[in-house]
Order: C-alpha cells, then structure tokens, then sequence
C-alpha cells in the first residue's frame, strides 16, 4: 500500500523498492494499491519546502513507483491477499494517516483502517516499516511495534520521539536495531525485526534510523521474510 512518490511528501522510494525486491525474491505475486485522495500538501525535494501552489493525488504520484501497475485502495480484499505491506515515508504520516499534524490524535484514512482491521481479523500478516508502524498502534489497540531506538543518540535516530507517540496511541513499543550486533548467531534478524506473533504484524525501523542504504535493504528484507513466513505458504 503506497502513500504517494518521495519521501517527504508520500512513499520512500527506497522502502518500496527493498520490499517489491524483497517480496519477487521469495516468490510473491504483488499487486500495489493506494488511497484515490488528494495529497496534504507537495514538497519540493530539492529545496524541502512545501510547493504552495501545486496539488497532486497519492494514487497518480504512487503509480510512478509501480510502474503504472496499481489500483485503488478501495478495491483491496482480503479475500484477495495473503498479507498486506506498507513502505514509510512522510506519506504514511500526511495521507494514510494524519499522524505528522495530530500525533496521539490522529485519525487514519478509512480504507487504510478497514484494510488493517480486515486482515488482522482474517488472521493474515501485516508488514510495516519506518513511521508506518504507527497506523497499526493506531487501529490494532495493544499492538507491538517498532521504529527502532526510544532516544535520539546524536541524530542518530532523529524520529525517536515516535515510540512514545506508538505508546500514547496504546501501543507496545520494542527497542530494535539496524544493523546486525556481532557475532553474529542464529536468530540474528530478530535485532532489527518485530514480529507481533499475537496480532501477526512484523515491523522494522528503516529510515527511522540515519544509516547506510544497504543496513535499510537488509532490515526491510528480514521484515518480509517474516511477513511471508506467516502466510504459511
């Protein structure tokens, strides 16, 4: 489920393109989907300013990363789907939710919370990565998420303060890495995963983090192992 193209303003780009890589490794067929509405607002990335005077809808801009392959939100099924996955970027915080205006007050896009719901009581996994944890806190009341780390620790995590929203939203926040600790061992992965095996949602920090592109490759592909783990297929 995409959010719009770039990642101030709708998908990071980067996200969507680890998972769909992700996702073709392990054998998935996907189809994309994204809310027909307008954007909050367009942000100039060169500058990273609003752009005032320009509007753009979250699934016109979203078929640019889907290669124009995509379909409306309104139109995903559960019946359809074995899980669900959402990339972060900004857009998951200003157009699936308003989460980047109303923190712990948010309210999340009505197809993005029937999606949710739907799936969580179809018992089908649910993958979410970066700021995107927050739309399950949100609509899954005790789900246990992570965005990574509950400090900032010099900049290093600049969206710290995040798990403590994830908390006021009434859910559990679970500290994880990005990088693997060495040595490594056989549960390695589990360092920068979550896997809500309860509520069957599997998350990990990405971009939350201000790391190396590959360490963001790495976390999101132990994220969909996992998701594709618990379809049981």
């Amino acid at each position: 489920v995409l959010s719009g193209c770039g990642v101030y303003d709708g998908t990071e780009i980067h996200e969507a393109s680890a998972i769909l890589v992700h996702l073709s490794r392990g054998g998935a067929e996907v189809q994309m989907y994204a809310p027909d509405v307008p954007q909050m607002h367009v942000i100039d990335h060169s500058k990273g300013q609003p752009a005032e005077a320009e509007s753009r809808n979250v699934l016109v801009e979203s078929a640019r990363i889907a290669r124009g392959k995509i379909a409306s939100l309104a139109k995903l099924t559960t019946a359809d789907h074995d899980a669900v996955i959402f990339p972060g970027g900004f857009g998951a915080a200003k157009n699936l939710s308003t989460f980047a205006v109303d923190g712990k007050d948010c309210k999340v896009n009505g197809e993005v919370e029937r999606v949710l719901k739907d799936f969580h009581k179809a018992g089908k996994p649910i993958g979410l990565c970066c700021i995107s944890p927050v739309l399950a806190a949100k609509v899954l009341s005790g789900a246990e998420v992570t965005v990574g780390h509950e400090e900032e620790e010099g900049g290093r995590w600049p969206y710290a303060g995040t798990a403590g929203a994830i908390k006021e939203l009434g859910g559990k926040h679970c500290v994880k890495e990005v990088t693997i600790s060495f040595p490594v061992n056989f549960h390695a992965e589990r360092q920068f995963t979550h896997v809500d095996t309860k509520n069957k949602v599997v998350t990990t920090p990405a971009f939350m983090c201000e790391t190396e592109l590959h360490n963001i490759f790495d976390g999101i592909g132990a994220m969909v192992k996992n998701v594709l783990k618990l379809t049981g297929k």
